[in-house]
């Protein structure tokens, strides 16, 4: 997972409340073209399930927490996020999934595609083949 990082986004301190952001160019290197956010995740339920052909992500734990869990084909790691200063960069073609969301977690995801249902691998077998033509 050598692609894979933890970005540790600018805090600004201050006794009204803190304030972060993400800036392109500094914080993250690819244009982003769509920004989602996954909320009111019942208890126990795993969102993502999925890899993604040509899409980057930029994963951010706006509120609560959650954990990732990305698998490159070979090895699995678990990122758990729960601070709304830090993003995981997730490149194209690793498995995500997403579970253990605390009550009123709000996940934001800075994607570097426009919505395309044939960019998602949804099968893990699938995706394990695809990966390893890609090497």
């Amino acid at each position: 997972m050598n692609e894979v990082k933890l970005i540790q986004l600018p805090k600004i301190f201050d006794e009204r409340g803190n304030l972060s952001f993400i800036e392109k160019g500094k914080d993250i290197d690819f244009d982003f073209k769509r920004v989602y956010w996954i909320y009111d995740v019942p208890g126990g339920e795993i969102r993502g399930g999925h890899a993604f052909k040509e899409q980057e992500e930029i994963i951010v734990a706006l509120s609560g927490s959650f954990d990732v869990v990305l698998h490159d084909g070979i090895t699995e790691t678990r990122f758990p996020l729960n601070r709304s200063f830090m993003g995981l960069y997730v490149p194209k073609m690793v498995w995500r999934t997403m579970l253990n969301f605390s009550t009123n977690a709000v996940a934001m995801v800075l994607a570097s595609t426009f919505y395309d249902a044939n960019d998602y691998i949804h099968d893990f077998d699938t995706y394990l083949k695809l990966k390893n033509s890609y090497a």
